[in-house]
């Protein structure tokens, strides 16, 4: 693609990967309220504004955007349900509604659409356990109702983050390294990858002509146990926490979530695994 691929917004493990690998091609927006040194010479993204989104629009004319922008706080968006609704819905409404035909949008999704026990394709009917999880649904629904539009459900992205505390790698080193409390959840399994290979999967998939929905697939669900012992092996800090079960949190945690495809080509296959 000649013009820049607008990414919206590149402070998520995989908007941060996507920027960072792809500078040539991307232009990430972020939100105004991330101060990270490593992100501030990046303009501020403006969903609530109508006029900022149309300039975006009219001045780079984009063949493709990527929509990675959501609040992926569990917690926050169970205690605050309208909230999370107008951050992860109606910014995605406003942007379809001035976004021209013409331009190819890739919604990037998340494993939260599921709640109970499975491995789940693309065929399979959406069952979130919390207020994230529907709007992400919800979302999922707009994006699909546009021509020229793929929606991309991955799982638990794992890669460095712009603010260096965020994303469970660097959540392990900061929270180490400060001697700060580390629980993990031992019953919750996820379909994690790493962030750079997945980011390579993300621009495949946006310069075909997929549309509908795509699952990224890892080659197995892995628990949050054995991932945090891996990752602090590799980040050779001490393997020190404690594990409690989904049903002593406040909130409810997904369980043992697989994600696969009922596709079988190149996009379809599982990124290698993360041990």
């Amino acid at each position: 693609m000649n013009k820049p691929i607008l990414l919206f917004c590149a402070t998520s493990i995989t908007g941060f990967n996507l920027a960072n690998r792809f500078s040539n091609h991307i232009r990430p927006y972020v939100p105004s309220a991330n101060k990270s040194p490593l992100i501030k010479h990046w303009p501020s993204l403006q969903l609530e504004n109508k006029g900022w989104i149309k300039m975006q629009i009219e001045t780079y004319q984009p063949e493709a955007l990527i929509y990675a922008h959501a609040v992926c706080d569990v917690t926050k968006c169970e205690k605050n349900p309208d909230w999370a609704y107008a951050v992860n819905v109606s910014n995605l409404k406003r942007l379809i509604s001035l976004l021209p035909e013409r331009t190819r949008l890739i919604y990037l999704s998340s494993d939260h659409v599921f709640g109970g026990d499975g491995r789940y394709n693309e065929s399979a009917a959406p069952c979130p356990i919390t207020s994230y999880g529907r709007t992400r649904v919800e979302a999922e629904q707009c994006v699909l109702k546009r021509a020229k539009s793929l929606v991309i459900r991955t799982g638990l992205a794992i890669g460095p983050s712009s603010d260096g505390r965020t994303g469970h790698m660097d959540w392990l080193r900061y929270r180490s390294k400060q001697n700060l409390p580390i629980t993990i959840i031992e019953d919750e399994f996820r379909s994690a990858v790493w962030a750079k290979d997945l980011s390579h999967r993300i621009m495949l998939l946006l310069q075909s002509d997929e549309m509908g929905i795509r699952h990224i697939p890892a080659a197995e669900a892995i628990s949050r146990v054995i991932l945090a012992k891996s990752l602090m092996s590799l980040l050779e800090i001490k393997p020190i926490f404690k594990t409690e079960r989904r049903d002593q949190q406040a909130v409810p945690h997904l369980g043992h979530v697989g994600l696969t495809s009922l596709y079988q080509d190149i996009f379809s296959q599982p990124l290698p695994p993360l041990i």
